[in-house]
């Protein structure tokens, strides 16, 4: 369809909304088969890996007096050894304005000032993820899809939040706990009739009419800053319709199939990680979304590895070194073999034009604390060739560069035209190829 189903497509009266025939002038059939299928030309896809409680900064980081390519790798990367001529560390970024010790992913991949609206002692901003899925989510079944970690957030060190993703109101965006949940949103099938599908979808219609037209009443005689608030109000009910558009035009499409085997409920730890590493790879293959997030757990990743220190007490490991400063370095260890695999599998899937997956995807990983409670030079690895940047580098860039540098460059690298993002100040140019 050149245009999304849009409420034009429906009979209306004061009572009743009724859904038309699926008609080809409205360009049904040829949506439908274009929705079944991979296109032939393989697209950009966008992938953010977050994790918390940071790294251990003395053996994750490359040396800075060694940048470019020839640079020795460090312990806690050594499992990527193999892939090092298609990834680059970047030292040197954070966020100006992030004050919050134990929260890695929070303002990862939004570079808000969380005291930004007087009055307010949390704000946010809308994440690189998002800014990306307003533009790809248009060919895709899910705009986006937010994947966590099947624990408490806080206990893996990611601070506030539905998943890393925040909408352009800077509201959170809810993620998939667990690789169980991730999987039947992607390939299990509503059993509901199409037809009873259509008057639940008339029925939220209907609700949201009602809804908006109560609003428009109260506009009058409010307050500037109740006008504002109403305003987010309007946000809200418009992201809504969003996604009951998106609803509309995927009714009687069926879900992808795949090789892949449905998940255990109730995995945790490294065996939820490579699960959820292989759900990203089939979402991306099978084009049910171009834009993924994953907020990581760590303190199930710890206790699948019979680490007995709490992730807190790791992340503090300079105060008595010892058995903190070893569980850190094998936490390292063991999310770079993770990674590493991941980027095996993005390399062995292959695209319907016979490409890799790897060479069309911009793949970050990070966090947006690096160890205890510092939050400058974010450790930053990015790889996949999607975006076009530089791979195989230690790259440092100037002190106190903003993270949001690097996002924006893997936006303009994927084909999204943003002119700014958080609180950038331009591309990273070093990291163009």
């Amino acid at each position: 369809m050149k245009q999304p189903l849009n409420r034009r497509h429906f009979l209306r009266s004061s009572t009743a909304l009724i859904a038309l025939p699926a008609l080809e002038s409205l360009g049904f059939r040829r949506f439908a088969s274009a929705a079944a299928s991979v296109p032939a030309t393989p697209p950009k896809r966008l992938v953010f890996l977050g994790f918390g409680w940071g790294i251990t900064q003395e053996s994750w980081y490359p040396d800075i007096k060694q940048p470019g390519k020839d640079y020795v790798m460090p312990a806690g990367l050594k499992p990527l050894e193999r892939h090092r001529a298609d990834f680059t560390v970047v030292q040197g970024l954070w966020n100006k304005f992030s004050n919050m010790g134990h929260a890695g992913s929070t303002m990862w991949l939004t570079g808000a000032n969380r005291y930004a609206q007087p009055g307010q002692s949390f704000h946010n901003s809308i994440s690189a993820d998002q800014v990306a899925a307003a533009q790809f989510g248009l060919h895709t079944r899910f705009a986006s899809l937010q994947l966590n970690g099947a624990e408490n957030a806080e206990s893996s060190g990611h601070g506030p939040g539905l998943s890393m993703a925040w909408d352009q109101s800077g509201k959170p965006v809810a993620g998939h706990n667990g690789p169980f949940a991730a999987y039947h949103r992607l390939f299990s099938n509503d059993t509901t009739p199409i037809e009873q599908q259509k008057a639940m979808l008339a029925q939220r219609r209907s609700v949201l009419d009602t809804v908006m037209e109560n609003a428009r009443d109260l506009r009058r005689g409010l307050s500037r800053n109740d006008g504002e608030k109403l305003e987010e109000y309007y946000q809200g009910i418009r992201d809504i319709e969003t996604r009951l558009s998106k609803d509309e035009q995927w009714i009687g499409v069926p879900r992808p199939k795949t090789d892949m085997a449905e998940p255990a409920p109730g995995l945790a730890g490294k065996k939820e990680i490579e699960i959820m590493y292989d759900l990203i790879v089939a979402a991306m293959q099978t084009d049910s979304t171009r834009v993924l997030t994953y907020r990581q757990p760590v303190s199930t990743l710890l206790t699948s590895m019979d680490i007995k220190v709490a992730p807190h007490d790791m992340s503090h490991y300079h105060s008595t070194m010892g058995e903190k400063l070893d569980a850190s370095q094998r936490r390292d260890v063991a999310q770079s073999q993770l990674l590493a695999g991941l980027i095996d599998k993005l390399k062995a899937t292959k695209e319907a034009d016979g490409s890799r997956l790897f060479d069309h995807v911009a793949l970050a990983y990070g966090s947006n604390l690096r160890s205890e409670h510092y939050l400058d030079n974010c450790p930053t690895l990015l790889t996949g060739t999607g975006a076009g940047i530089k791979l195989g580098e230690n790259l440092v860039v100037s002190k106190d560069t903003p993270l949001c540098n690097a996002w924006l460059t893997l936006l303009h690298g994927v084909g999204v035209n943003a002119e700014r993002h958080g609180d950038s100040t331009g591309v990273i140019k070093e990291l163009m190829a």
